[in-house]
């Protein structure tokens, strides 16, 4: 986490500076992860929301610049093409011209595929997990083992190098998709065992029960 100068729990902190937008792009992906997964830290980011809504009244509304058209002609290169042939339907239908138009739907794109995976385990445990990094998003689906234990919870952490683990949150389903951190090849993924809703003040504490490093594909 960036530093902050309040003299805050971690947690509260993490969140003030989420709802600040202060955050780096690895840090606010972990805590968005963390926002889907913890009930505990998504009351704190409300909390500090509701604490600098305030703000907000020096600041007139602007209008959100319509991207659409961008998109569009990112997705769908025919785009153009398309919009002309409905202007043409749409002139001849106002001279009477055409008494049925037909509507030709595009395609969705394909999903990305996977740029990096890894595959999770240790020797002492039977929890297994495949990992895939595809796009903006992480997906873990366990392959083997079982639910934590009663008042415990599986917890993600990314780990860069020597680095302290970034937690990407509590695992609360056998398959979970979430943003994608930043990450290259050779970062660590690792799954712990915690106190209910996640290691204390964001660090793990638990064992380590399974653990991979990333791999370009």
């Amino acid at each position: 986490m960036t530093s902050t100068p309040l003299d805050l729990p971690e947690d509260e902190a993490l969140a003030a500076e989420y709802v600040l937008g202060s955050l780096d792009l690895a840090e606010r992906s972990a805590a968005e992860a963390r926002l889907r997964l913890d009930a505990g830290f998504a009351a704190l980011v409300n909390d500090w929301q509701n604490r600098l809504s305030d703000l907000n009244e020096d600041y007139a509304e602007a209008e959100a610049p319509n991207l659409l058209p961008q998109i569009e002609a990112r997705l769908f290169p025919q785009a153009p093409k398309s919009r002309r042939w409905f202007g043409w339907v749409a002139g001849a239908l106002t001279a009477g011209a055409i008494a049925v138009a037909a509507f030709v739907m595009l395609p969705p794109p394909a999903p990305p595929a996977p740029t990096m995976t890894a595959e999770l385990s240790a020797e002492a445990s039977p929890l297994r997990y495949a990992a895939a990094i595809a796009g903006d998003q992480l997906t873990l689906t366990r392959t083997a083992g079982t639910d934590a234990e009663a008042g415990k919870d599986y917890e993600l952490w990314i780990i860069e190098g020597d680095k302290a683990p970034v937690s990407l949150g509590v695992l609360s389903e056998a398959s979970v998709t979430i943003p994608a951190p930043k990450a290259a090849a050779g970062y660590v993924l690792a799954i712990t065992l915690e106190p209910k809703g996640g290691g204390p003040d964001g660090k793990p504490t638990g064992p380590i029960l399974a653990a991979g490093p990333l791999k370009n594909i």
